[in-house]
């Protein structure tokens, strides 16, 4: 069989589950890290319930993942996550959902773990939304996942500091309200509301245009160029005005 067919006639297996973003759709993709829970606590001993080490780490692997190719408005980071918002007219790889999945869990599993100095991995999915709308309230809903998650994390560790078991601590904060758990920390002299911005409501990553001042060779003339830089932004917006400016990517754009 010449190779021209065999290829042909083997690539159809290949290929038979590939599926593609229908045209029209915006795109997120979110990672997650793998086992990062064991990671943080045993292996690495981050600092609970928070590290600035640990949250740099994932800052500077979201800024390296909206550069490796793809075309990118937005990535947000809280705790062990990433979720990034692809530009509409994104057409890398035509959008292929293996490609994306693939691609982005290996650039920051591998950018992660040399930074780290240990192996880790991320998985990936890609999350398909049909408009706008949908669009702010995918990072509204990671935005209070990160909020929940920070109350609870504070709220255990406290405890756990104070000598309660994981499985004592997990008890006595089950089916706990919200008020609760702020009055447990309020007693202890943890005011939630001076928490630092970051741990409540993760850390967005964008872009911002600056200029440089370069010297130009042939013309032996100091020229004004126009750079981009990724910045991080440690006080998100909540609510509505988180919701505004997420909107605020794409309608700059288009």
């Amino acid at each position: 069989m010449k190779f021209d067919d065999f290829d042909k006639r083997m690539r159809v297996y290949e290929q038979s589950i590939d599926q593609y973003i229908v045209p029209g759709m915006y795109i997120v993709a979110r990672l997650d890290g793998r086992s990062f829970t064991k990671l943080t606590r045993e292996i690495c001993k981050f600092e609970a319930p928070f590290d600035t080490r640990f949250r740099d780490l994932m800052v500077d692997t979201t800024k390296h993942i909206m550069n490796c190719g793809f075309k990118v408005l937005y990535g947000y980071t809280e705790s062990d996550e990433i979720s990034l918002l692809f530009s509409p007219d994104n057409s890398v790889f035509a959008n292929k959902v293996r490609k994306i999945n693939t691609i982005l869990a290996g650039e920051a599993s591998g950018y992660f773990s040399l930074a780290l100095g240990k192996a880790v991995c991320f998985d990936c999915r890609v999350v398909p939304l049909p408009n706008i709308e949908l669009v702010k309230d995918y990072f509204l809903w990671r935005q209070e996942d990160a909020n929940r998650n920070a109350l609870n994390s504070w709220c255990y560790w406290t405890l756990r500091k104070e000598g309660m078991s994981k499985n004592e601590a997990t008890q006595y904060l089950r089916a706990k309200s919200i008020a609760f758990k702020n009055e447990l920390l309020f007693a202890r002299n943890i005011n939630y509301n001076d928490v630092p911005q970051w741990q409540k409501r993760g850390v967005g990553i964008y872009s911002k245009e600056y200029v440089r001042q370069g010297y130009n060779p042939i013309s032996e003339k100091v020229v004004s160029v126009k750079r981009k830089s990724f910045e991080a932004d440690y006080e998100l917006p909540i609510a509505e005005k988180y919701s505004a400016f997420i909107g605020s990517f794409l309608a700059a754009k288009y």
